[in-house]
């Protein structure tokens, strides 16, 4: 996964519409912290599962003893009323983990679900022979890349009107999902550029960044799901030592994700309730 760095932009280069950087750092931090948790909760489930199997082994063992045991008059006296108990107990200990794992794979399975049921939506709209339009998971978030000749020209960051059609289909998809974010992070190549009332390339990022969520706006997607990022040419695809490789790394990301309390919630809670069963 190219993993989704913090917008650093100096005070002076930031715009009006972009989003803090406590409110990026607050952002990248809990995805972080979900996903850190989503792992911990993964190797926590598989090791439930290696249990439960060992257990379910035994019980079956168990299970047999006792019906051996039942066929005997004489067995049944040797099988003591505690012995019983304790098997019994052991069983229902065994029904009672099994729940709880039950419940955290539902909580994980959700989220693989509705991450495939995006990515299927967005396949769809957007479509998937465009060479120029790719749509992918890294861990978890779902990544729409578009390049940059769909979307400006040379050095502008006015949005192109073909561009608009490409940008309703995502709009289209996103409003489909109120309970999910957006993010829109501008990608430049290595080559300086500054021109009229652009600075730099940070700031050429940002611009790009801001002229595609007005043009969302428009769409009628909700602004508080929209978040405004620039990372000029610091997370290159490939070298930037071709015109053909520039010319990849120039390019648009929208990044949409569930937001991330809902899940964390869901984990946690599930993750707590294993471990107190320990």
């Amino acid at each position: 996964m190219k993993k989704v760095l913090l917008l650093s932009l100096s005070a002076m280069f930031i715009l009006s519409s972009c989003v803090s950087k406590k409110e990026f750092t607050d952002l990248q931090a809990k995805q972080k912290e979900t996903q850190d948790l989503l792992n911990s909760a993964t190797v926590k489930l598989n090791s439930c599962i290696a249990d439960k199997a060992s257990a379910t082994a035994r019980a079956n063992a168990l299970e047999e003893q006792i019906a051996d045991l039942r066929k005997s008059n004489d067995n049944l006296q040797v099988l003591s009323a505690k012995g019983a108990s304790n098997i019994e107990k052991t069983l229902e200990s065994m029904k009672e983990k099994d729940l709880k794992i039950t419940r955290l794979q539902d909580a994980i399975t959700k989220k693989d679900s509705v991450t495939l049921a995006l990515v299927t939506s967005l396949k769809r709209e957007v479509g998937i022979n465009d060479p120029d339009i790719e749509v992918n998971v890294e861990k978890g978030v779902v990544f729409i890349s578009i390049a940059d000749k769909l979307l400006f020209k040379s050095g502008s960051y006015i949005v192109t009107a073909e561009a608009k059609n490409v940008l309703a289909k995502v709009a289209k998809v996103v409003n489909s999902k109120p309970d999910f974010e957006c993010m829109v992070e501008g990608h430049t190549d290595s080559r300086s550029y500054q021109k009229g009332d652009l600075l730099d390339n940070w700031d050429l990022s940002v611009k790009r960044s801001t002229s595609i969520i007005r043009v969302l706006e428009t769409l009628d997607v909700n602004p508080s799901q929209l978040i405004a990022a620039g990372r000029s040419s610091y997370v290159p695809l490939v070298d930037n030592d071709t015109a053909e490789n520039r010319a990849k790394n120039r390019r648009t990301r929208i990044v949409v994700l569930p937001k991330i309390d809902q899940f964390y919630d869901m984990i946690e809670k599930e993750m707590k309730n294993l471990e107190a069963s320990n």
